[in-house]
Parts: structure tokens; C-alpha cells; sequence
């Protein structure tokens, strides 16, 4: 069997993808859970029993091997019982475009590899850029929020450098990045991947349900100015992962624009703002960012990878430019996106919301991200009216905070719980829910990215936690470890 994609293989291609699209469609539509249940110790021994030394046994048994192996036991987000972490299901253009990224492979670091896919992520990215406020911006895709956020670092640290002029050595222990104690682990990991010092993390205060305080912020700066250090940037987060709250963006901006530092606007989770006509304002002062994060993988419904970097000045991006004789030579014209990219090779990902954009709708991708935060808000109210649940605080974007309380329990017995019933349902694959640490203490976490998700369905979960949570306590040892409310 002929092993490159070719026109001689294009029959044979089709073939291929068929079956496997078929084992794909089979499995969606059978699909009864999240997960199959499958102990680690189980799923490696079914890694471990392939052999990847031995001969080929051809594309169609390795095809049945994927169903088999990988699909049978895959993490489903689509199902109405996933509400752990930001993974969303993913709306089937985007599913489409995927198949004719794999198969055609394009390249868009360089112009001559990709030719109008250059221009379609340029298009894009203006578009995403005029969703913002940037009126004449710049951007490029990445893989993901966190590059996006070290690329953003990236280029202020650059700037602040600039501004110190001669003493370049000597300012680089001495920047600091503020932020709150709820923003992404990330902005820590950039620092230290810059290279900044053990401490150029500033801790700014917030108002007790994780959004920045803009007075704290001011007094930080001003306080790190008189110790000598140089404030660097300032990272607001439009959409924090625990509790999906968004810090107030245009009062820090006032900030930031008084102390003359880049703010950056990590908007990961809460991009999908951007699109929605009841909530748009809840992102007013983010085109007063100098540069913003968003990931489509999230709340634009795409497939991973699919993230950008998007800055309001187009020559910030020349920080990070880098030429190669063989791929951008000084000379060339062409309009090569490794000049703005952290990457070398990439994905032409901008196409999978190209047609998503063109096959859906912006508004309608906004429609279906108010749907979650829409079940979020009802969810809450549903946590909140149950005697044997606690509700740790509220949403403005799709997740639910919330512990088990059955009666007569003390918080310590309540904490102790958490691990308990998150581990119990991941392990069953009934239901799968996220555990996080909020104040000091554990609790459980539904991040809702379903729009098909039912209130009914968020009901179940939370009958299945509360027959874990009944059973772990040893209030009633005649049910199963999860019983049947799901």
C-alpha cells in the first residue's frame, strides 16, 4: 500500500479518512459517558501490550487499533456529564477545516509555504484585532494561551529594556510583572522563563472574589518605583480559570496609563465576549491593553490548537523578529509571519475559524457562549438552593464553585471530601468535575463549555457528588460509592 498522500493515492485517501471518520461518528453517537472508567493500571497495560518495533500491519487494522485503543477510552468533552476543565466540544466546521489542515500540511511561518494562508490568518487577525478595539493592530496564532501570555511578556520586557537604554545588563533583576493571586500560573512561568528575578511576580490585592483591585495596583507600582525596581507590565485577566471573573479592565488601564507600564489583558477564557452582543461590555477598556491574549480553543468552540496574540502596536512585534537567509532574508518582501512568531513551523489553525466564522456566524458563536455562562448562573441558583451543597461564590463567565455539606458535618470533614468525590466520579467515568483550592480551602468545580448541556444534565452531576460525598462519609454504607442520581 502506497504510504504518501499523492494524486495517485487520492482514491486510497478517501478510503482512509472514511473509515476512520466512521469509527469517529460511531463512537460519538454511542458514547455514554465521558469516560470509559478504565483504571491507569488497565489503559497501560493496553499501551504497553503494542508492539511499535514490529512490522506495519497496514492502515486499516492500525485505523481499528485507534478506535480500539484510543477511542474506547478517550475523554469525551461533547458529553453533558464533562464539566471539568476549559475543554470545550467543537462546532463541525472547524472540525471539517482540521481534516484539510492534516492533509495539505501547510506551513504559515513563511509566505512561500503557505501563500494565501498567509493572508487568510492576516485577515483573521485584523478582524479578531478591530473585535478588540485595536484599530490598526497586529497579531499572530499560537499554540495556546500560555505561549500567548510568554509572548506578550515577552515583547513588554523587550520594551521596558528599550526604555532603560544603556543600562540593559543591569535592568533585567529589577523588572517586575503585577498581578493577582487568581491570574494564570503562566505569567510565574513566563518570568521565569525570561529570566526575571525570584520575586519580579507582584501579588495585587483583589476585592475577595478574585478581581484586581485598581487602587492596590496603584499603590504596587508606585511602591516598586521607590524600591527601585521597574514595573515591566501589568497582567489583568479577563476571565480567571478558577472562578471566571474579570478584573476591571478600563480602571486598570487608568492605572497603567498614569505609570506609563503595558498592560496585557489575558482574555484566554473570556475572548468569547468579544462576540456576544448581551455581554460585550463586560470587556469595556480592553482596547486600551497594549497587548491581549485569546484562546478560540475555548470559548469560540475550536479545536486545540487555536490561540493568538494580538498587540495594538504593530512594530511591537518586530522585539521578537529573527532572520534566517533560507527562510526571511533581510531582502525579502514578503509578508513572512516568522518576523512576529515565537514559532518556526506552524499550523494554518486561523483556518479552522476562518470557517467557522463564514459557516456560523460571529453572533452565533456568541449566542452559544452566553448559553454556558446563561447554565452557569442557573446552576448556581441550584447549588445555592441545596442544603447538602455550599456554593463558593459566583460566576461571570461558565464555572460553578461549590462543596458537599452533608449534614452535621464540620468544614474540615467538608475539605477532606473534595479529593474523595472528584477522584470517585473521574474514576467510575460517569461524571467528570475539577477540584481547586479557593481561600485556603478545597472545593469542587464545574467548568460548563457544553451549549447542548441541560440544567438537567448540571442536575444529575450534582446528584452523582452528592451520592459519592453520602457514600464516602459513611452516612449511608448501603449505597454504591455513586449511586444512582446521574
Amino acid at each position: 500500500m502506497p504510504e504518501l498522500l499523492t494524486s495517485s493515492t487520492a482514491d486510497l485517501y478517501r478510503s482512509l479518512v472514511s473509515q476512520a471518520a466512521s469509527h469517529v461518528a460511531a463512537r460519538f453517537a454511542d458514547v455514554a459517558q465521558p469516560a470509559s472508567g478504565a483504571s491507569r493500571a488497565e489503559l497501560q497495560s493496553l499501551v504497553d501490550a503494542v508492539d511499535l518495533d514490529a512490522a506495519g500491519i497496514g492502515t486499516p487494522s492500525a485505523i481499528r487499533e485507534v478506535d480500539e485503543l484510543f477511542l474506547a477510552h478517550a475523554v469525551w468533552f461533547h458529553h453533558p456529564a464533562y464539566a471539568a476543565h476549559l475543554n470545550c466540544p467543537v462546532v463541525l466546521p472547524a472540525v471539517a477545516a482540521e481534516s484539510v489542515l492534516a492533509a495539505v500540511n501547510p506551513s504559515v511561518d513563511t509566505y512561500d509555504q503557505s501563500t494565501v494562508g498567509t493572508l487568510m490568518e492576516r485577515r483573521l487577525i485584523d478582524t479578531v484585532a478591530g473585535w478588540v478595539g485595536f484599530a490598526a493592530g497586529d497579531g499572530v496564532f499560537t499554540s495556546g494561551g500560555t505561549q500567548s501570555n510568554l509572548h506578550a511578556l515577552f515583547l513588554a520586557r523587550e520594551a521596558a529594556i528599550a526604555e532603560a537604554g544603556p543600562a540593559r545588563a543591569s535592568s533585567l533583576p529589577r523588572l517586575v510583572v503585577f498581578a493577582t493571586a487568581s491570574s494564570h500560573f503562566s505569567v510565574g512561568k513566563s518570568a521565569l522563563l525570561l529570566g526575571l528575578a525570584e520575586d519580579a511576580v507582584i501579588e495585587v490585592a483583589d476585592d475577595g472574589e478574585g478581581r484586581m483591585l485598581p487602587a492596590a495596583l496603584d499603590e504596587a507600582v508606585a511602591a516598586a518605583r521607590a524600591a527601585g525596581r521597574l514595573p515591566m507590565a501589568v497582567v489583568a485577566t479577563a476571565g480567571t480559570t478558577d472562578r471566571g471573573v474579570i478584573d476591571p479592565l478600563a480602571r486598570i488601564a487608568e492605572v497603567c496609563d498614569r505609570h506609563g507600564v503595558w498592560l496585557h489583558v489575558d482574555a484566554a477564557y473570556g475572548c468569547g465576549l468579544l462576540v456576544s452582543r448581551r455581554r460585550r461590555h463586560l470587556l469595556t477598556g480592553i482596547e486600551r491593553a497594549r497587548s491581549v491574549t485569546v484562546d478560540f480553543h475555548k470559548s469560540f468552540f475550536q479545536p486545540v490548537s487555536s490561540s493568538a496574540i494580538l498587540v495594538r502596536e504593530p512594530r511591537d512585534l518586530a522585539a521578537g523578529a529573527w532572520h534566517a537567509d533560507y527562510l526571511n532574508p533581510i531582502e525579502n518582501e514578503e509578508p513572512n509571519q516568522v518576523d512576529k512568531s515565537l514559532q518556526t513551523t506552524r499550523r494554518f489553525d486561523a483556518l479552522k475559524l476562518w470557517v467557522s466564522l463564514r459557516a456560523l456566524g460571529a453572533d452565533r458563536i456568541g449566542e452559544m457562549f452566553d448559553a454556558v455562562i446563561d447554565l452557569a448562573a442557573r446552576a448556581g441558583d441550584l447549588v445555592e438552593a441545596d442544603p447538602a451543597l455550599e456554593l463558593v461564590g459566583r460566576t461571570q463567565l461558565s464555572t460553578v464553585l461549590f462543596r458537599s455539606v452533608p449534614g452535621g458535618s464540620d468544614p474540615a470533614e467538608q475539605d477532606a471530601l473534595v479529593a474523595g468525590i472528584r477522584r470517585v466520579l473521574f474514576e467510575s467515568g460517569r461524571a467528570l468535575v475539577a477540584k481547586t483550592v479557593i481561600d485556603g480551602r478545597p472545593c469542587l468545580k464545574l467548568t460548563l463549555l457544553n451549549p447542548e448541556t441541560s440544567l438537567e444534565d448540571v442536575r444529575g452531576i450534582l446528584e452523582t457528588v452528592k451520592d459519592a460525598a453520602t457514600a464516602l462519609a459513611g452516612m449511608n454504607p448501603e449505597r454504591e460509592l455513586i449511586g444512582a442520581g446521574a
